[in-house]
């Protein structure tokens, strides 16, 4: 059902969207990765140029891809990261908004710059994205949007204000934007990870003092052996099954799907 469909994957040079991204390669479909390309002073390492050539050699014989550098709070940078999927592969058929960063900390001393980061990624990036590609999507029949929220947007939890408020955020719009578009014919749909062994995880959620990264991933894979009911933290394949799954589905809109092997049920 994917074959031949262009996918224009945010946030996919690392982490859940490259998961996404090789996801639909594996199902026939045509990927543009948008990425920052420049990195990002944040609390933890973003992607980088490097990251992104990377991807393109290393999984260049799953199938067409291709990146381009891309900041989801600028409009003129969706609007680039759109004409540019446009003019490599003729058009778009699937939006995935999946880039986001998180912060974290008691709301007394949190940050407005921080504050405002976090929304103008996770929210602000899903509107400017969406607006940038609706035109072509418009074109392409059976065209859909993918966004990533988060277990996170379902249920509040202590000093994650910012980031649990831009991913209830993003299940709001993921729902407005389903009724919206329903009309032409266009899906919009959210998937909702849990805990994914992600550098957002990793380095920032669950920070140790431990410094080898095998031995880091290790203790985190054996304490959600202990924590999550299915027995093992989310893989970034988990999110690109999901995303397929969304994708392929005509009759699903207006859903945010949890994704996180029990530990969130609703």
């Amino acid at each position: 059902m994917l074959q031949g469909k262009v996918v224009l994957v945010t946030g996919g040079a690392r982490g859940i969207g490259l998961g996404i991204a090789t996801s639909f390669l594996a199902a026939g479909a045509k990927v543009m990765i948008g990425d920052l390309g420049a990195g990002s002073d944040w609390t933890y390492n973003l992607s980088s140029k490097q990251d992104m050539e990377k991807v393109l050699k290393q999984y260049a014989d799953l199938g067409d891809l291709d990146a381009t550098e891309l900041d989801v709070t600028s409009a003129e940078s969706a609007r680039n990261a759109v004409s540019a999927t446009v003019q490599r592969f003729g058009g778009i058929d699937i939006l995935v908004n999946n880039a986001g960063v998180v912060g974290s900390g008691p709301v007394e001393t949190f940050s407005e710059q921080e504050w405002d980061r976090i929304f103008a990624v996770n929210t602000k990036g899903i509107f400017l994205m969406t607006q940038a590609a609706l035109p072509e999507l418009k074109k392409r029949p059976g065209a859909c949007v993918v966004n990533t929220a988060s277990i996170a947007g379902k249920k509040g939890h202590a000093n994650m204000s910012a980031y649990c408020g831009s991913k209830f955020a993003a299940i709001g719009i993921t729902q407005a934007m389903a009724n919206e578009f329903a009309r032409d014919g266009i899906r919009v749909n959210a998937i909702c990870p849990g805990i994914v062994g992600t550098a957002m995880w990793l380095d920032h959620l669950m920070p140790t003092n431990v410094t080898d990264q095998a031995e880091k991933t290790e203790n985190f894979e054996a304490r959600m052996r202990k924590t999550i009911p299915l027995g093992r933290s989310q893989t970034t394949q988990d999110m690109g099954q999901a995303a397929v799954f969304l994708a392929s589905s005509p009759n699903i809109t207006g859903v945010s799907l949890t994704v996180a092997g029990g530990i969130e049920m609703n």
